[in-house]
């Protein structure tokens, strides 16, 4: 992290508009960021949602981010913006404090005389990069991350601790990978034969765009032939898995838990909530928004919001409701028959 700004610099920096309290100074240097409720008085803090409104009158935070209807409403200085969100975003990356690693590589890495690793790049201790293998300018590769045979990872991209990236991948510039995330490894294919099954060997790889960002505890399965392909600018969250020959497009965003079957297409722009499933060799239009805990069970074809499942209840109610979805097709053909007699001649009319 560089040196603090003040608050007049962090306001031009941001492209917001200083207006001061009464006996605050722009000079001021903010220690941080913190929410509305717990921001201390050397804090900044911010107001992206109606919902946290009430919290702004007892603030004690040093300056917040507020919309410009909002500003004569803030107790403490405010810094006027059009997007409070979008403007914290940009404050964190000002306030980061993950650590800046040294360039080079570490005594106990283990590097294959064949790879190249820019000068400009780190590798922390204990990994492994095997040959063939190009690490770009500026890259970082955490300690004890494995880099295989063959496969790339781009300049300014950062591998957190004990990553693996499979032989013949590829990762883009300015990636971010967190740990324990294994990249590459084999999808799950198998051709059953004689009551046993015998493995489909995966002879494709890994292909990622830049400015993807991918959380821990990931799987994104290799191809078996072409490769699985992330799109620039995906995020993808913890825990999410990815089978082989996937397509995820631009700017899709993934969240925890969520899985997609081999094969299947997702376009740009996409949001898929957090446990969400997308069963094998389908497509989801581009912008659409599957919400949580939904399975996709055939293609999106307009773009919206898909849901499915049921929300929770209290117990006694949610098992009366799963006995009435056990009977809906009972009920739907009793349905079609009483309207099949309505609609016949003279049904349903007086016969007086």
């Amino acid at each position: 992290m560089s040196e603090q700004p003040t608050l007049a610099q962090l306001a031009e920096k941001l492209g917001a508009e200083l207006r001061l309290a009464s006996g605050a100074s722009a000079a001021q240097v903010p220690s941080g960021l913190n929410t509305l409720q717990d921001a201390g008085d050397s804090e900044v803090s911010f107001l992206a949602s109606a919902n946290y409104r009430r919290h702004l009158n007892g603030t004690r935070a040093c300056a917040v981010l507020v919309t410009a209807d909002m500003a004569d409403a803030c107790p403490v200085s405010a810094l006027v913006v059009s997007n409070p969100y979008l403007a914290f975003a940009e404050a964190t990356a000002i306030y980061d404090l993950s650590p800046v690693y040294p360039l080079g590589i570490a005594p106990t890495a283990s590097v294959h005389p064949d790879a190249d690793v820019h000068e400009t790049a780190h590798v922390g201790p204990g990994a492994v990069i095997e040959a063939d293998v190009r690490i770009g300018a500026g890259a970082s590769i955490g300690a004890g991350s494995f880099v295989g045979q063959g496969s790339e990872i781009g300049a300014r991209s950062r591998l957190y601790p004990n990553v693996v990236v499979y032989h013949g991948c590829f990762i883009g510039a300015d990636c971010i990978v967190h740990s324990n995330t294994v990249i590459g490894g084999d999808g799950f294919g198998f051709a059953p034969h004689q009551k046993q099954w015998v493995k489909i060997h995966q002879l494709g790889g890994v292909e990622i765009g830049d400015e993807v960002e991918i959380g821990a505890c990931t799987c994104i399965d290799r191809g078996a032939l072409g490769n699985t392909v992330i799109g620039r600018g995906v995020k993808i969250d913890n825990m999410v898995q990815i089978a082989h020959n996937v397509r995820i497009g631009d700017y899709t965003a993934m969240a925890a838990c969520s899985a997609v079957a081999g094969s299947a297409t997702i376009g740009k722009h996409c949001t898929i909530a957090g446990g969400a499933g997308i069963v094998g060799h389908i497509v989801v239009a581009d912008s659409s928004h599957v919400t949580a805990r939904t399975l996709v069970t055939k293609s999106i074809e307009v773009p919206g919001s898909y849901s499915s499942g049921t929300p929770f209840s209290d117990s006694r109610s949610w098992r009366r409701n799963a006995v009435r979805y056990g009977q809906l097709d009972q009920m739907a053909r009793r349905l079609k028959e009483i309207e099949r007699q309505l609609q016949a001649p003279g049904g349903g009319e007086d016969d007086a």
